[in-house]
């Protein structure tokens, strides 16, 4: 089991899995099942759940077709968009507990093992994130990783998955958003993208 310290103890050990939650999943009863499997599966490690923007990104894509808004606007409804997620996954499992800066979630991970993130539009700015429909929860869980003392990155998708794949070809494919292979070109932890039915 996991017992750091302090911030700082959190900081020097790789001990974070984050997994990204596709919204794809929000009108199927596998989400329901993913939350209380992830909370079983990894009850003794810190874990950070990323949401998929699902159904209210759809939205956001839906109204710039109409409207033809910039993307900077869309990328920002985007993220508000995963913000809903958040509080969606959330009131299905409340053991989780959303958060929503990175350095927040350094302070807190410790002492607090089930995360979700909402992220921090202002952070994601300020990073220089491309506000485009090629970066998506994908790429950004990617950036969280990135950003803190990562164990694993898995990616849950409601799309088949063949292994066969290479990460590149499932960018193709659009299973994973087109910014993710950049994202992680210099990653230092394991990266899995499977089915939800495969999380075990």
């Amino acid at each position: 089991m996991l017992a750091p310290t302090s911030a700082n103890a959190c900081d020097n050990a790789l001990n974070v899995v984050i997994i990204k939650v596709g919204g794809s999943l929000a009108h199927s009863e596998h989400l329901r099942t993913c939350l209380q499997r992830v909370a079983k599966l990894f009850a003794n490690q810190a874990v950070i759940i990323v949401p998929g923007g699902g159904v209210f990104a759809d939205q956001v894509r839906s109204l710039q077709q109409h409207w033809h808004f910039d993307d900077s606007t869309a990328h920002t409804m985007a993220l508000l968009a995963m913000q809903q997620m958040a509080l969606f996954y959330q009131s299905i499992h409340p053991e989780f507990k959303i958060i929503s800066h990175s350095q927040d979630i350094k302070q807190q991970y410790c002492v607090q093992k089930k995360l979700l993130w909402s992220p921090n539009i202002s952070e994601l700015e300020a990073a220089k994130i491309n506000p485009s429909w090629d970066v998506t929860s994908d790429s950004l869980a990617a950036w969280l990783a990135n950003t803190l003392p990562t164990k694993e990155l898995i990616l849950l998708k409601s799309a088949p998955i063949d292994p066969s794949l290479s990460f590149a070809e499932l960018a193709q494919r659009d299973i994973i958003d087109k910014s993710f292979c950049t994202m992680i070109s210099n990653a230092n932890y394991p990266i899995k993208i499977i089915h939800v039915d495969a999380l075990h």
